[in-house]
């Protein structure tokens, strides 16, 4: 999927009379009786969040726990090692090198392509056994929540399987003037969420919410 379609593929999903209703169901601004919110809800506001300036570099118990409010879940020896051991010193030396005060619209597409430290982090995450791309990427998005976008296959499958979103994102942001950023942080405004929810999780919340029941009843194809 090109950076052109991506955009318009997304702008049509937050554009829908359904995404301030999704977004409004999934953070429980608007419940029905005996509804709660989705537990993803707490992600970016359990503990204050993962990118507060004393921690923003380190992964904590906190961040370990807001993942699994997204259904994964580190696994005990890689948990213990990002904690206390050399797996931690390595994600936070790249991470000194990610900026955690911008959004993704905002820096140049070199720091998320495939040489930049964003994907080096990745990368050392998504290689531990048990973590994988998924689980990587969340955990990255915790403590990145305005750079780097929670993506999974739900996600992955409704945007038609692009090739580098990071970078395909990034291009859909920027373009016709930051238009998508601007939509999505009107959006934001529209369903009386706060400013600590980012456009990016604006963006993930309603793609998700759009095609998370088509999805689990395994229509899509999937690997």
């Amino acid at each position: 999927m090109s950076t052109t379609a991506l955009a318009d593929r997304v702008m049509s999903l937050i554009t829908s009379d359904q995404a301030v209703p999704h977004l409004r169901r999934y953070f429980g601004t608007s419940l029905p009786d005996r509804a709660a919110p989705f537990t993803g809800s707490r992600f970016e506001h359990l503990a204050d969040g993962g990118d507060r300036e004393p921690i923003a570099h380190t992964v904590t118990a906190d961040d370990l726990i807001a993942v699994q409010t997204l259904s994964v879940r580190i696994p005990t020896r890689a948990a213990l090692d990002l904690l206390e051991g050399d797996l931690g010193r390595r994600l936070s030396e790249l991470l000194s090198d990610v900026p955690f005060d911008v959004d993704m619209v905002e820096v140049p597409a070199a720091l998320l392509d495939e040489e930049g430290p964003a994907h080096a982090a990745w990368r050392v995450l998504r290689d531990q056994p048990g973590i994988g791309w998924v689980t990587a990427g969340k955990l990255l998005a915790r403590k990145r929540p305005r750079l780097l976008p929670v993506y999974d296959q739900v996600v992955r499958c409704v945007l038609g399987r692009p090739k580098s979103f990071w970078l395909d994102l990034h291009g859909a942001l920027r373009a016709d003037h930051c238009a998508l950023h601007h939509e999505l942080t009107a959006l934001r405004q529209a369903a009386d969420l706060p400013a600590t929810v980012s456009a990016l999780r604006v963006c993930d919340v309603v793609l998700w919410m759009h095609h998370r029941t088509d999805h689990q009843r395994k229509i899509c194809f999937r690997t």
